[in-house]
């Protein structure tokens, strides 16, 4: 534990994804001899991804804190996601760091994301550090990504300060950098980096009261709920009183929209801190004492959520609360109604699903949340930030139903606005004819097109969000697995038509009942099949795609009537064409307006919203 602020480094590591951000803290972790040279985590690779979707995916999902000793310095490290969905992670987690290393692939160059976490950086006033990361990939082009580095931070700095930033070279995998891109065999320039160009802590320590403002929860089954943050003033200690400055919202949706606002109506609520840790590798080491400038976790105080300022004093004043983008996605989650229902979930009510989003609000701040029929309307950053949530709520046994992802618009001077992104999307030469008539017909807008090293062709475009919908799942088919794209928020424009997606129709049982392999085998002739023999159905569950614009009821269940006439074309084995088992994410992208995605721990079945198909062909011809 260090006693002055003067020996306290608070750093988060931020870049686009997969440039190496989580293997880069693998790194610094071991070389800072934070484990034992026999512990598994010596042999292991990205350990700051705990979840089982960050492996899975291989992504960073939740931003998380560690803690490393460097020739006496404490440094804090917050390893923050790289997607863009996930965005909300990194708004909040900045707020605890006095620096950023900003990490960038050495082929690829800076990236959508690469600028949206710059900006939010240098908006805070971080002390940049930037390392040119994997140069020894063969297509690396490290003079042209230096080049683009200096552009993109000529566009995004605040001031002249901002423009003289270190620069390093490194190969994160294998642990090593330099200054040069003659490396070292170790990661000490980086540590020695951290403790020279990153400052200390800008705080107050000698304050006479304290304030820390919350930055991320945690709970465990023994000491309950944890309150991190970083302490901005004086020393907190381990049974102080304490209290809670919670600015006033209106009711448990308004959570995740906290203005930054200090001189707003704030509610006062006590607490003590029953106990107070401090960060030390991948664990926390409880103390009595903290100080300014370190990031803490402290339990006790079990009113406070993200944004609030715990402080002590007669009169103590709030910190200014964390800013957040505004959702621009929103998803209906309600309970599984199909004929279904209660198999396979332990949890199934709308007031289950309810406590556990609200329990989802305490800590992904990003989330706005608000009661529609039987269900909630779930708001977001993306698809993926929206199917990360249904996943986890799956693997905890809940059972729901999920509808189209729908735009968020908003009304700004009186006019209807739809969120707008910018889209890079990176493919080899013979797939642009197919890149481009995707994304003619989904109305984006051409920015830039070039080619890159490599021989592929970079195409920037501007897309509203609603047209991006689907978009990755039909890039992938067409390019056969290899087009890169990602996108970022670019602000608002008033609505000139909605975008309707075009889909053929869906093949929909129309008995209940289980599959079997002699009517799948007169189905596929029509259509492309969801299903495979022996599953339960039902009437209105949809089994495939089909063949034309359509929808086409078909009896999924039929059997082979057996009787005494045998005939060689009727006798002979069925084939059946494997089925396309689809993904959370990909079922999402199929959904149209009378839809419905059931959500279990064992199975995902798309259906219709109105099942009888007598009353959907009159709810059809209603609508035309």
């Amino acid at each position: 534990m260090v006693s002055n602020k003067e020996m306290i480094r608070n750093v988060a590591i931020i870049a686009h994804v997969d440039h190496g951000k989580t293997t880069l803290v693998d790194g610094l972790l071991k070389q800072s001899h934070t484990f034992r040279d026999n512990q598994a985590e010596m042999s292991q690779t990205l350990i700051m991804d705990s979840m089982d979707q960050e492996h899975e995916r291989g992504i960073t999902i939740t931003a998380k804190q560690t803690c490393v000793y460097y020739n006496g310095y404490k440094i804090n490290i917050i390893d923050t996601p790289g997607h863009a969905d996930f965005s909300g992670e990194v708004e909040r987690t900045l707020n605890m760091a006095d620096g950023v290393i900003l990490i960038v692939d050495a082929q690829e160059g800076p990236m959508p994301q690469t600028k949206f976490v710059l900006s939010k950086a240098l908006d805070l006033k971080l002390k940049p550090v930037v390392v040119i990361n994997k140069i020894d990939k063969p297509a690396a082009r490290i003079d042209e990504v230096l080049s683009e580095i200096e552009s993109l931070f000529l566009e995004l700095a605040t001031d002249e300060s901002q423009l003289n930033y270190p620069v390093y070279y490194a190969i994160a995998r294998e642990g090593k950098a330099g200054k040069t891109t003659e490396l070292d065999d170790d990661l000490h320039v980086i540590f020695d980096s951290i403790i020279n160009d990153i400052p200390a802590p800008s705080v107050d320590s000698d304050a006479s009261s304290a304030r820390l403002l919350v930055a991320a929860l945690a709970s465990d089954n023994y000491l309950g709920k944890y309150c991190i943050g970083k302490i901005f003033d004086g020393k907190l200690k381990k049974g102080q009183s304490v209290k809670v400055l919670q600015k006033v919202a209106n009711g448990p949706s308004e959570l995740a929209l906290r203005a930054a606002d200090s001189s707003a109506a704030f509610t006062i609520k006590p607490g003590k801190i029953e106990n107070l840790f401090i960060y030390k590798g991948l664990g926390k080491e409880e103390v009595s004492e903290a100080i300014a400038g370190d990031i803490v976790a402290i339990t006790g105080v079990s009113d406070a959520s993200i944004g609030d300022t715990i402080a002590t004093g007669e009169k103590p004043e709030a910190l200014p609360t964390i800013e957040l983008e505004a959702p621009t996605l929103s998803i209906y989650i309600g309970p599984n109604t199909s004929p279904l229902k209660g198999r396979e979930g332990e949890f199934t009510t709308s007031r289950q699903i309810a406590e556990r989003l609200e329990r989802e609000l305490e800590t992904n701040i990003a989330l706005k949340i608000k009661p529609d029929g039987l269900g909630y309307k779930v708001s977001g950053r993306g698809e993926l930030h929206l199917s990360v949530l249904i996943e986890t709520m799956r693997r905890e046994s809940y059972e729901l139903e999920a509808g189209r992802p729908e735009v968020v618009y908003r009304e700004i001077d009186g006019v209807k606005q739809e969120p707008i992104e910018s889209l890079t999307v990176e493919v080899a030469p013979e797939f642009v004819g197919a890149v481009s008539q995707e994304l003619g017909i989904r109305k984006a807008e051409l920015k830039s097109q070039e080619l890159t090293s490599t021989g592929d062709t970079r195409f920037v475009y501007e897309i509203s969000t609603a047209a991006l919908i689907g978009l990755r799942n039909n890039l992938l088919t067409a390019t056969k697995g290899t087009v890169i794209m990602s996108s970022i928020p670019s602000g608002y424009r008033p609505v000139d038509s909605k975008y309707r997606p075009e889909r053929n129709g869906a093949l929909i049982a129309s008995e209940d009942g289980v599959s079997t392999a002699y009517a799948l085998d007169a189905a596929q002739a029509r259509g492309i099949l969801y299903i495979p023999p022996q599953v339960p159905v039902y009437q209105g569950m949809i089994v495939g795609l089909s063949n034309k614009k359509d929808d086409l009821d078909f009896n999924v269940c039929r059997e082979k009537q057996l009787t005494n006439m045998r005939t060689h074309a009727s006798d002979g084995a069925i084939q059946l064409t494997p089925y396309t088992q689809l993904s959370l994410e990909q079922c999402l992208d199929f959904l149209l307006d009378d839809e419905l995605l059931e959500v279990t721990p064992k199975s995902l079945r798309l259906r219709k919203r109105q099942l009888d198909p007598i009353k959907r062909k009159r709810e059809n011809r209603a609508d035309r």
